[in-house]
């Protein structure tokens, strides 16, 4: 099999990851076609240390951070909550004082694993994100879905290691308290 073969055969794997990371349709679809174009323009770069798809899925997760990118510097994508997402207040009520749960801790999830392997989870999970404000949940999927360190983040998006802890902080209660509003209470109750 050739390589411009194998590599059609990876696309709607390839694409399946970009439309999870991106959001959208065209957007996904410039970056596997951008990730294809820089594999086949580049065979030599394969070094055959890895499988194919390690390959190309590596240079798929550049493209889709440089999307990430764009969209984060385009004012055009930036979601208009930017200016309250360091406002920590919406969260003071899970904690006391001494920063412990208050009254209502987190309530105990009966049977995570079968939950995580429904796709209605993982369906609810992506409005979760989307919910988020833009920036939040872009330093979410760059943290959590890519893998990407914070220091890398930082550089990437221009924010400080504070600024992204803090994004990240939100991003984490934000969708665990819209999964157990949306998820987990409706487990429960069903």
């Amino acid at each position: 099999m050739s390589l411009a073969e194998s590599l059609h055969a990876l696309r709607p794997d390839l694409l399946r990851y970009a439309r999870y990371q991106l959001g959208d349709d065209t957007s996904a679809e410039d970056a596997v076609q951008e990730t294809l174009l820089a594999a086949l323009e580049k065979p030599e770069s394969f070094s055959g240390q890895s499988s194919l798809r390690t390959w190309v899925t590596a240079i798929l997760k550049f493209k889709v951070i440089d999307v990430q990118r764009r969209r984060y510097k385009d004012p055009l994508h930036i979601h208009p909550q930017l200016d309250e997402e360091n406002d920590l207040s919406d969260f003071d009520t899970l904690f006391d004082k001494t920063g412990h749960w208050g009254s209502e801790g987190p309530r105990h999830w009966s049977h995570p694993d079968a939950s995580l392997q429904d796709k209605q989870f993982w369906s609810t999970f992506e409005a979760c994100r989307k919910a988020m404000p833009a920036r939040t949940a872009l330093v979410f999927c760059l943290r959590e879905i890519t893998g990407l360190e914070i220091e890398a983040i930082c550089q990437q998006l221009e924010i400080t290691t504070t600024n992204c802890s803090v994004l990240l902080y939100r991003a984490r209660m934000a969708l665990r308290l819209c999964l157990q509003k949306n998820w987990f209470d409706d487990e429960v109750a069903g």
